[in-house]
């Protein structure tokens, strides 16, 4: 489902903070391991709530391999590892991520799509 860019989410931090977001300002953003200063990659998708329209989750999506075959693992980061949305970059604590192989890239339709 192709959704507009200004549309707008609600995210809820750890900690509780609530922070309202867009899909273009997450689109691409770096992410980067607080403990450790490790980027993770970049944003590619959004996993959300339909009922309450808050996201559930951010998607990065492994990289590919030779001639597009499959390459990483997508990594899947809970909002409650989500510790700040900068402008550049979003910070996460990796201990609570989830490593898994095509998460989303064929089981459901992207929102950046």
């Amino acid at each position: 489902m192709s959704m507009p860019p200004g549309i707008a989410f609600i995210i809820k931090l750890a900690g509780g903070i609530f922070m309202v977001c867009s899909l273009s300002e997450l689109k691409d953003k770096e992410v980067v391991d607080i403990r450790t200063g490790e980027r993770l990659g970049t944003v590619d998708d959004v996993r959300f709530d339909t009922v309450t329209s808050m996201v559930t989750g951010l998607v990065i999506y492994g990289r590919r391999g030779f001639f597009g075959t499959l390459g990483g693992d997508d990594t899947e980061i809970p909002c409650s590892a989500i510790k700040v949305i900068g402008t550049d970059i979003i910070l996460v604590d990796h201990h609570e991520l989830t490593f898994s192989t095509n998460i989303g890239r064929n089981s459901f339709k992207s929102l950046f799509d």
